[in-house]
């Protein structure tokens, strides 16, 4: 039996040597893919519509060397585990089959049958669609023929420098950002479509440039939020197909609203029908257990030496910016990537040859994704989360970098977390943690975070991590957003804290919007819309965000009363803002604050008025600078700064 297979293999691998019909994977095609440098493979590989021999049908490619023979079943043909087997295409050992008939819509999965005669039933690694959770079947697709109506938006991208732009961005997992009352389902999910106009109208109006999605791409569980991925390929069918997905992008584009994906290539689930173990072996992960799996996720690890498997990352990363328009990926646990022991004990990872703990592939691996990313598209996006001191994060890979665009900045946030969660008293003695993110905030081009994972796993709302009574931690969080829109870096800010959400986030529920029926909460989403707005009209609060000429402290000594003042700058020296943030609950009748120039100071945002819940005391719009030494400076100008108050002038 074992000899009939393998003649019927040579003979199948003789045959495939005519010529080929158009669009089938061909010998170039299998080069470039061994050399790692098919950026366009899934164009080849997957499901694919189209007509051989006046017949039209589907054409099937899947990457499985080890496999002993591979079927494709399916709803087409019953899900027949004999009637459809592939052929093997040498030397990289792609099976393919062309099947007449086979339409739009059609469930599919690949039947391996493995060298020692198991058979897997595995997903399609570069279906366009998958079936809706629990099902794990693949879906044929075809995600061509979109009218894209976002050219304008294309070419302005393409001009831009994004380090000098304005970037707010709005976290959002869209299964739990709105729910319908009275769903089509049960889960009351939003179709991407309907999410498009809703959130599109809400982002513009509050003043977001960005939305960050979470949980795009395909995963069988809610509760992994997307970040145990199974279809790469595959927006998540939870709202609607992949052309869905596209109008939800081109509507975003047409309110000038940019679109960052969360992408996650640091680690896979185990799921039976997903990645691992694709053919029977380890294919795209590392065999080594040690370097292959993440002991404490329960995941595996990405092969980074492997250049197919490297292939099938950054191709996918140019799918989703190229294909969908998509303006950046955030890239989701760079740090576990890039060292051999992230969350490993002695004895369960191996070093690299020098000795040391660096993941050396991973390095190279960046680097070849960054460049062919961001040299193909100007003005999209590559984030960083990675939350150690690696050097270089955002520096270009001919300086050695990792040629990043941004970093989230970790070593900010907890630092001001830690100080927004103490009691006003003891603040004094950690003043430090407000300030020492400016002796390294030009050491990398950074983006200051409160995303899902402040907000979760019992670590509190942003809300109820304020001390005090209610008063104090709406007042609190004034201060604390207040003092994060005028630190130099972009802007991410997470769902529901922007209104002050008392819960925790769940992805099972949706926000809790009927808190907008209460006045305090509707004065904090007046108060961060305010902040927005005026993020946005000030170039001197992004464009020189990467270089010491935009900030300057005022004071950043003044512990005793827990005070910070600062000034950010413009390139042409217009609209400069001043800064002052009181984070205690004391009043300051008469604060005296230094400026640099003989000038006039507008206030332009004060957190003490009526519409933001402040007192609503009438204070001066105008206030002349006077002569005289104060906080180093040569002139000054008096405020009555309210508890917990802040005043931003412009001059």
């Amino acid at each position: 039996m074992e000899e009939k297979k393998k003649e019927a293999a040579a003979s199948k691998r003789k045959g495939s040597r005519k010529k080929r019909p158009e669009g089938f994977v061909g010998d170039l095609d299998q080069y470039l893919f061994g050399q790692g440098t098919h950026y366009d493979i899934f164009q080849k590989l997957g499901a694919h519509l189209m007509t051989v021999d006046g017949r039209n049908g589907v054409y099937f490619a899947v990457w499985a060397p080890h496999a002993l023979e591979v079927h494709v079943i399916g709803d087409f043909n019953g899900w027949n585990e004999e009637s459809h087997a592939m052929e093997r295409l040498e030397p990289l050992g792609i099976w393919e089959l062309f099947v007449p008939g086979v339409r739009q819509g059609a469930l599919y999965k690949y039947l391996i049958e493995t060298q020692d005669h198991r058979r897997l039933y595995k997903a399609d690694p570069y279906a366009s669609s998958a079936e809706m959770r629990p099902g794990t079947a693949s879906r044929v697709a075809d995600i061509s023929g979109f009218k894209w109506t976002d050219g304008t938006w294309m070419e302005q991208r393409r001009a831009k420098t994004m380090t000098e732009e304005p970037m707010a961005i709005y976290e959002v997992h869209p299964g739990s950002w709105k729910k319908h009352p009275h769903g089509p389902d049960e889960d009351g999910f939003y179709n991407y479509r309907e999410l498009a106009h809703s959130l599109a109208d809400y982002v513009h109006e509050m003043g977001y440039t960005h939305v960050e999605l979470m949980g795009i791409a395909e995963h069988p569980f809610d509760g992994s939020w997307g970040y145990q991925v199974t279809g790469y390929y595959a927006p998540t069918s939870r709202y609607g197909s992949p052309q869905d997905f596209m109008y939800l992008v081109n509507y975003l584009h047409k309110k000038k609203i940019g679109v960052i994906l969360d992408w996650v290539p640091a680690h896979f689930p185990r799921d039976a029908h997903g990645l691992a173990d694709f053919d029977g072996q380890p294919l795209y992960e590392y065999p080594d257990p040690r370097k292959g799996e993440h002991p404490d996720w329960g995941t595996k690890i990405f092969n980074y030496e492997m250049n197919e498997v490297k292939n099938f990352l950054i191709a996918n990363a140019l799918y989703w910016v190229e294909q969908f328009h998509v303006d950046g990926l955030r890239v989701d646990a760079v740090a576990s990537m890039l060292y051999l022991d992230y969350g490993k004990q002695s004895g369960q990872w191996v070093a690299n040859k020098y000795g040391g703990n660096e993941n050396l592939e991973a390095v190279e691996f960046f680097k070849h994704l960054n460049s062919v990313l961001l040299g193909r598209n100007p003005g999209a996006m590559m984030i960083a989360e990675e939350s150690t001191a690696w050097p270089k994060v955002t520096d270009k890979p001919e300086n050695d970098g990792l040629g990043f665009s941004f970093k989230w900045n970790m070593g900010w946030m907890n630092d001001f977390l830690e100080y927004m969660k103490l009691d006003p008293y003891f603040r004094k003695g950690a003043h430090h943690l407000m300030t020492f993110a400016m002796t390294y905030a030009y050491s990398e081009k950074y983006i200051l975070v409160l995303s899902h994972d402040e907000v979760v796993h019992l670590k509190c709302s942003m809300y109820n991590k304020m001390p005090g009574y209610p008063d104090d931690k709406f007042a609190n969080l004034k201060t604390a957003y207040s003092f994060m829109m005028g630190h130099p870096g972009k802007k991410l800010l997470f769902m529901g804290q922007e209104f002050a959400q008392l819960q925790e986030w769940s992805e099972a529920r949706e926000l809790d919007w009927y808190l907008l029926g209460e006045e305090r909460h509707q004065q904090i989403q007046n108060y961060v819309k305010a902040l927005l707005h005026l993020y946005r009209s000030h170039p001197a609060l992004y464009e020189q965000d990467t270089y010491p000429e935009g900030f300057r402290w005022i004071n950043p000594n003044d512990a005793d009363r827990s005070i910070f003042s600062f000034m950010r700058f413009a390139k042409n020296g217009r609209r400069n803002l001043l800064f002052v943030c009181n984070f205690t609950p004391m009043a300051r009748p008469d604060y005296r604050v230094g400026v640099p120039r003989r000038k006039q100071y507008k206030l332009i945002l004060d957190s003490d008025a009526a519409m933001y819940g402040g007192s609503g005391q009438e204070k001066p719009l105008i206030y002349k600078a006077v002569k005289g030494e104060c906080d180093g400076q040569p002139y000054s100008i008096s405020y009555p700064l309210a508890p917990y108050g802040v005043a931003v002038f412009e001059f």
